[in-house]
């Protein structure tokens, strides 16, 4: 590369971000621009980074889509770093506009050809990547409706049928129809989803319902 590349960190843990820093100024080609906890805070400046290494689950409630959507009309490219803790969190990043999605624990030098590849403005493939590809259930033929996925995410998450319905513009009736043909392709399919429980299980593990976030 003829031009040195700048390559800042949103992650809110300080460590990760000293160890980046670390790893980013022993490389030739790029220099470290600045840490920021939040992606507000990041692009609250003029931009000032080519390279953004965002951390998949930030405390601030926010999204991977609304976060990658934000640095990308900065006009920085994001590679995406992960503990791989969330496959939720970690598929839907996978549907954003990232150059990859890198571990954290990759070794020091896995991680440099990471940076230096997405400095470069090429994809970083990876596992965790190519896994959320191939097993995300949003981009292959899912068993279930947007509309059922909607109403398996809101009732999951605790709202009774009747609340669903409200946030929804639907009737009562028409959610527990939804709900129904749920659970009959869950049994189909071999995994039960009688129960709330069940639901919300079969929902985390399609990538339909978040997991519960780190605090």
């Amino acid at each position: 590369m003829t031009n040195t590349v700048r390559v800042s960190v949103v992650d809110d843990h300080e460590l990760v971000a000293v160890a980046v820093r670390a790893l980013v100024e022993a490389t030739p080609g790029v220099q470290f621009g600045r840490h920021e906890r939040t992606v507000s805070a990041m692009v609250h400046r003029m931009r000032d980074a080519d390279v953004v290494l965002l951390d998949l689950s930030l405390r601030d409630d926010s999204t991977p889509g609304e976060n990658v959507a934000a640095l990308r009309a900065w006009g920085a490219q994001v590679l995406v770093l992960t503990s791989a803790e969330n496959p939720f969190l970690v598929r839907e990043a996978s549907r954003t506009d990232i150059l990859g999605i890198a571990r954290k624990s990759l070794p020091g030098e896995g991680l440099a050809r990471a940076i230096l590849a997405a400095a470069a403005g090429e994809h970083v493939p990876s596992i965790e990547w190519a896994s959320a590809l191939d097993t995300d259930p949003l981009l292959s033929a899912a068993p279930l409706t947007a509309r059922e996925r909607e109403v398996l995410a809101l009732y999951a998450s605790g709202m009774g049928a009747k609340e669903v319905g409200a946030a929804l513009f639907v009737s009562e009736n028409t959610v527990n129809d939804h709900l129904r043909r749920i659970r009959g392709v869950y049994q189909q399919l071999g995994r039960p989803a009688a129960t709330k429980v069940e639901l919300y299980q079969r929902g985390i593990e399609d990538g339909f319902v978040p997991a519960p976030r780190r605090v």
